[in-house]
């Protein structure tokens, strides 16, 4: 059966290399929306995963930090602080900052936290160290090697010059990357010494963060939001994909019509090309399940050989994009290119079942014509 449809798929060989460059193109399409996806959703909240704590407190009305506004002041901090089930509330304060290279403006989420807290950092230093003074930052690795920016390098924000004093990674979120510098420092920038975005809690031993979360909503009632890690971070995700999944969803699904086409184009053109062969099977007594299968087996026979043409082409082109475009952030695993080689398979036999409609209408007679 797969000897006689690879033979019917070989007899026009420029026709199959079209078609298989097609379909794989289409494959490596589905591979980079979803490798970009997953790239721009752990870049987009990997800050807050690895910044972990008992609980997160912003203004009230503010539920996320990606598309959200929220404005405390540093006195809610000490009110926090002050009650028994507190251990600690550091406070970081989240801003879009303009960065001058070469007469080249950009813009960095940057990020003023207390290094001395330990929360609100970078959650990986690839290259260097942490900020430890006001006159020093730390710029993502994908925005650093964009604008060519090596440690001891100067950085011009606004009319001050910090120095580059470490790498981080996980701060990436496509559009935006994320720079680190100390909360005085991010605060003299806005020229408002007191302003903060939010604060990350950690609750003293023997209070659970329930406990705590009530005291302090009690406490501060009408003003903040109390959330926990969990429920914080899934906050996020959902922005995060509010904004950027409707737009892949559009160009897949665009994909994987092309992808239906251009398959059941070429498996209805095989049938017609080869109508006499199919109506001498049908004479000679062929039941229609084998003419079925026949088309089906064409169709995963062009599906796999795609999908193997899509594999070998992918990785490399990841490398290179990722080389010429860094901010690009792509992440692929096994569960989502397994995903794709199923979501082509059934393509597949959609394609074959509409083409093989086409079958009824042979007649065996016309073997004699």
């Amino acid at each position: 059966m797969f000897q006689y449809a690879f033979h019917t798929l070989k007899k026009q060989p420029q026709r199959l290399l079209f078609t298989v460059g097609g379909i794989a193109l289409c494959i490596v399409l589905m591979l980079f929306l979803l490798a970009i996806y997953r790239g721009v959703k752990d870049g987009s909240v990997e800050f807050i995963r690895e910044n972990r704590a008992d609980f997160w407190i912003l203004q009230r009305n503010a539920w996320n930090i990606l598309r959200g506004s929220s404005l405390l002041s540093t006195g809610h901090g000490m009110l926090i602080e002050d009650l028994d089930g507190v251990d600690s509330a550091a406070p970081i304060l989240l801003l879009l900052s303009g960065i001058e290279k070469e007469g080249e403006m950009t813009t960095v989420f940057l990020t003023g936290f207390q290094p001395e807290r330990g929360a609100g950092g970078p959650p990986h230093i690839v290259e260097g160290r942490n900020v430890e003074s006001d006159e020093e930052i730390v710029l993502d690795k994908a925005f650093a090697q964009k604008y060519d920016y090596q440690l001891r390098d100067p950085v011009h924000i606004q009319d001050d010059t910090l120095t580059v004093v470490g790498i981080s990674s996980g701060t990436n979120a496509l559009v935006i990357q994320y720079a680190f510098v100390t909360l005085k420092r991010a605060q003299a920038l806005i020229r408002f010494p007191n302003i903060v975005t939010c604060f990350v809690v950690q609750v003293a031993d023997g209070y659970s963060p329930e406990q705590s979360a009530a005291e302090i909503r009690e406490e501060m009632a009408g003003m903040i939001e109390v959330y926990d890690h969990q429920t914080f971070l899934d906050n996020n995700i959902r922005e995060m994909e509010a904004g950027f999944l409707p737009f892949i969803s559009t160009i897949a699904i665009i994909g994987i019509i092309v992808l239906t086409a251009i398959l059941s184009l070429l498996l209805s053109i095989n049938i017609l090309e080869q109508r006499q062969d199919f109506a001498v099977l049908k004479a000679i007594g062929s039941p229609l399940r084998f003419l079925r299968r026949l088309i089906v087996s064409q169709a995963l026979m062009l599906a796999a050989i795609s999908t193997l043409a899509a594999l070998l082409s992918f990785f490399p082109m990841i490398a290179l994009i990722e080389t010429m475009v860094p901010e690009v952030s792509v992440i692929s695993t096994p569960a989502q290119i397994i995903a794709v080689i199923l979501a082509v398979a059934i393509l597949s036999l959609l394609s074959a079942g509409i083409s093989m409609r086409r079958i009824r209408h042979i007649y065996p007679l016309e073997a004699f014509a």
